[in-house]
């Protein structure tokens, strides 16, 4: 089924195959863009009153800032390990300029913090879950590992086969146990070892009194927007491996990841001590591929 909720793949205008604003979200915080620039390309935007952090997909290049430039490794595939990221304050002009697809997560902020560059080598890499829920998650902006006004994002990859975000779970109340976060998840799905195009399905649904209904089957450039309500899981079809983006940000006078699980399927955390993360993990550049 196709909902309000779900984007196909570049449906943006160019150069832009992901364009995600509060606006049209229909809500008040979090965004995503996603630039295509070709072989050479740039473009310059202005981050007015949101903080972002900007990460390459696939490709690599620069972001000059008031007078500093920072740089985006090359990074061949989202398959392929961290990816550096730079992050920038509040009221910055700047210019993205290199080749192939920049994300550029954003959330409204109020305070100014400096401009800064990650780099790849000092992303921490969690490894999550087990059997077959366990995925990869590379920490670049979490709330724990990377200091922001607002915006929380993470890289999440799961082996073909497997189930993330489970079990399902919400974030969409501000209370001692939860905090209220808008999320975007954009996916990228690898090829089979056949070098066929693949696919995955992605689950959100509501509480009584807040009903939410969304079921997608998701491919490459896809983005599926959670407003409220449980998500989860998103499910990697055998033979190919699946990849997304979360962006989130919220109204709470914390930025906390704060979450609470369906309780219908939270039993299932205590099954994982007794199971072997998947051997597939951790995914290392130019092996990614291997065991799909």
């Amino acid at each position: 089924m196709n909902s309000k909720w779900y984007i196909p793949a570049r449906s943006a205008t160019a150069p832009y195959t992901v364009d995600v604003t509060p606006e049209s979200a229909g809500w008040a915080e979090s965004s995503l863009q996603v630039v295509d620039l070709g072989e050479a390309g740039s473009v310059s935007r202005s981050t007015t009153n949101t903080e972002v952090m900007i990460l390459p997909l696939a490709g690599g290049g620069t972001v000059e800032c008031g007078g500093t430039t920072f740089e985006l490794a090359p990074r061949a595939s989202v398959f392929d390990g961290p990816a550096d990221m730079v992050y920038l304050g509040v009221d910055q002009d700047y210019t993205i300029s290199g080749h192939g697809r920049i994300a550029i997560c954003g959330a409204r902020a109020t305070r100014s913090l400096a401009n800064r560059r990650l780099a790849a080598a000092d992303v921490p890499v969690e490894l999550r879950g087990a059997g077959n829920c366990s995925r990869q998650v590379h920490n670049f902006g979490t709330a724990t590992t990377f200091e922001a006004d607002s915006l929380i994002a993470c890289e999440v990859i799961t082996p073909g086969g497997n189930w993330s975000s489970y079990p399902a779970h919400k974030h969409d109340e501000n209370t001692a146990v939860e905090t209220q976060l808008e999320e975007i998840y954009y996916f990228e799905i690898d090829d089979s070892p056949a070098g066929t195009p693949g696919f995955g399905y992605h689950r959100v649904y509501g509480t009584p009194q807040r009903p939410i209904e969304v079921l997608e089957e998701v491919r490459s450039g896809d983005v599926v927007l959670v407003p409220h309500g449980y998500h989860g899981p998103s499910i990697a079809a055998p033979g190919h491996h699946m990849y997304y983006l979360n962006v989130m940000a919220g109204s709470g006078p914390d930025r906390a990841w704060l979450i609470c699980d369906d309780p219908n399927h939270t039993w299932l955390r205590s099954s994982w001590e007794h199971q072997d993360v998947d051997p597939r993990l951790p995914f290392r550049p130019s092996t990614s591929r291997e065991g799909a």
